[in-house]
């Protein structure tokens, strides 16, 4: 997604950018994949106040992301590109040759239409999902696994990633 840069015509806009939210969906989210979250408020047991400071802002639906490798072999395209209210990075629906649908943690330059496979012996495509032996040294990686089956669990934020240094053993060098 493109940054948007403010003229600095006042001082509290001097340097001042945001994300671009332009190409994002701008319907609702994908209903068979949200749920209510519940809000901590700060309050105990019996209703009062525990924890000051805490409560209001407005109310978020939990989008369910999928962060493992269960759908490997199947093909899926990218339907749309969300924000999520919960997460500092975007999410991509994507439809799979099946029919299913999913969330996940949207690539830099994830487009409706993009498509992405989940296998071993994927091509080296941004978007692509492998096992991080099967990457080159030197590729930057995102939403890694930390022990294989268990679903990604670090760099999962916006703009985080990692460069491959070295693959050896079964286990991986990252660069942070």
């Amino acid at each position: 997604m493109p940054v948007k840069n403010y003229k600095s015509n006042r001082a509290a806009r001097k340097n001042m950018s945001i994300v671009d939210r332009s190409e994002l969906h701008k319907g609702k989210p994908y209903k068979k994949l949200v749920f209510g979250k519940i809000n901590v408020t700060g309050r105990g047991s019996e209703g009062s106040i525990t924890i000051r400071h805490r409560g209001g802002g407005v109310k978020r639906l939990f989008r369910k992301v999928d962060f493992g490798q269960e759908k490997m072999g199947v093909e899926a395209r990218v339907e749309r590109v969300e924000f999520d209210p919960n997460r500092s990075a975007f999410i991509a629906l994507l439809v799979y040759a099946d029919g299913e649908r999913r969330y996940r943690l949207a690539w830099d330059g994830a487009k409706t239409g993009d498509k992405v496979v989940v296998s071993e012996k994927a091509p080296e495509v941004v978007g692509n999902r492998m096992q991080i032996s099967a990457i080159t040294p030197g590729s930057s990686v995102f939403n890694v696994e930390l022990k294989p089956g268990r679903g990604g669990k670090i760099l999962r934020a916006a703009g985080a990633m990692a460069v491959v240094m070295d693959v050896k053993g079964g286990y991986a060098q990252l660069k942070m």
